[in-house]
């Protein structure tokens, strides 16, 4: 992951900031031209936010270092590294998990925040700081992906941007309806956070990050990473920037299910088969069909959850 997520990491650089158009003088002003014609909001202002995003990153940081009392354990020094490590981290993690997910529909939003916490512990911050450090970072990527795949889904329906005034009116009313979500969900985990804790249901990626910790950055761990970060590397090289495929591929390595990874492979092989030999309106059906599997199994879990707490 580390490799792969260096490699996207530099390949989400060339399409956000547009760093391949230098060496062509204004071929970069003259593409953010014509994109900002195509686009509801000019390529310079989305940059002006990301960049104000990270600034942001470093607020929440500082706010999150005074909070959990980091700074009565580390020294001067080591408070203002993790609070510069903590924002880039989080800002890092949204642009990989962010790219992943709007490739693919899948974000590695733990594993990504694993390597984060691999990073921390290597530069040696304490076990408290790593625990502050893990979840900061695990809570920005999949809220970056979700918006998009909300947003996304809007501009779809709204015509694909043809329309920019109805997309941007679209737009707000989802922010504002994304806003009401956040809340109600913030109440419902207030409240419901001591029962499943008290049946120890947490996700199984929370006990790696605590064995991680517990077992501490031990000599042999660096060259470890570093000789597995080679052909992560590789494999991210390959896939380019859309397939996310050493991300991917590095993702898959931390699910135990096997039948999880054989459902996925049965999958991929059921789609390669029906877009390759198959007609338009079968690839069509084919999405209708996959979307009632992911809202069956959705209903399933729901109710299933529900039955076990009545009894």
């Amino acid at each position: 992951m580390i490799g792969a997520g260096i490699v996207a990491l530099i390949q989400a650089a060339i399409l956000v900031f547009g760093f391949s158009g230098k060496k062509k003088g204004n071929t970069a002003i003259v593409a953010d031209k014509a994109s900002d014609a195509e686009c509801t909001r000019p390529i310079a202002e989305a940059r002006r936010t990301l960049g104000l995003g990270f600034i942001a990153y470093l607020v929440i940081s500082l706010l999150i270092a005074i909070i959990g009392g980091l700074v009565t354990h580390m020294s001067v020094g080591m408070l203002i590294g993790f609070i510069v490590f903590a924002a880039f981290a989080a800002f890092v993690h949204e642009i990989i998990v962010g790219i992943a997910a709007m490739h693919s529909g899948w974000f590695p939003a733990f594993a990504v925040a694993f390597i984060t916490l691999l990073g921390g512990m290597m530069i040696g911050f304490p076990p408290v700081a790593l625990a502050l450090l893990a979840g900061f970072s695990a809570a920005t990527g999949p809220a970056f992906a979700d918006m998009g795949f909300d947003l996304k889904t809007g501009y779809i329906l709204h015509g694909n941007g043809k329309d920019k005034e109805l997309e941007r009116e679209g737009r707000k009313q989802q922010y504002i309806t994304a806003l009401i979500a956040f809340a109600v969900a913030l109440v419902t985990v207030a409240l419901a956070y001591p029962s499943y804790f008290a049946q120890n249901l947490v996700p199984p990626i929370d006990k790696v990050y605590v064995s991680t910790i517990q077992a501490g950055a031990t000599p042999g761990i660096a060259s470890q990473l570093l000789l597995w970060a080679i052909p992560g590397a590789i494999l991210q090289l390959i896939g380019g920037s859309k397939r996310q495929l050493g991300v991917m591929f590095a993702t898959g390595l931390l699910i135990a299910t096997a039948n999880a990874c054989w459902a996925v492979l049965v999958g991929i092989a059921i789609r390669f088969l029906v877009t390759r030999f198959g007609k338009k309106e079968t690839v069509a059906s084919m999405t209708i069909l996959a979307a009632g599997f992911i809202a069956g199994d959705a209903l399933y879990n729901f109710f299933n959850s529900v039955f076990k707490l009545k009894k």
